[in-house]
């Protein structure tokens, strides 16, 4: 996985870096459910991959949907950061 620039604003601290990670990933996982539904994924009734192409269109979405959340998204990754770095650490 490529190193994840920080947010704006943000000061780079190790508890930050896992926050941000964790909220680049939901963000790519609302994504990918998005482009799913939008049809992205689905392939073409002729000349179409076949049974293999059904079978790993969901790994290449979900690495479409990472990629555009790391390079901003639609900005869901840095409000979920902001809202798990509110809650408190026991």
């Amino acid at each position: 996985m490529t190193e994840i620039p920080p947010m704006a604003g943000a000061a780079p601290k190790t508890a930050d870096t896992h926050l941000r990670k964790a909220a680049i990933e939901l963000e790519a996982s609302f994504l990918a459910e998005m482009l799913k539904t939008a049809g992205l994924g689905n392939t073409p009734d002729a000349f179409g991959g076949g049974i293999g192409e059904d079978q790993f269109a969901s790994f290449l979405l979900q690495e479409q949907a990472r990629a555009m959340a790391e390079r901003g998204g639609v900005g869901l990754a840095e409000t979920i950061f902001h809202a798990l770095k509110e809650i408190p650490n026991d």
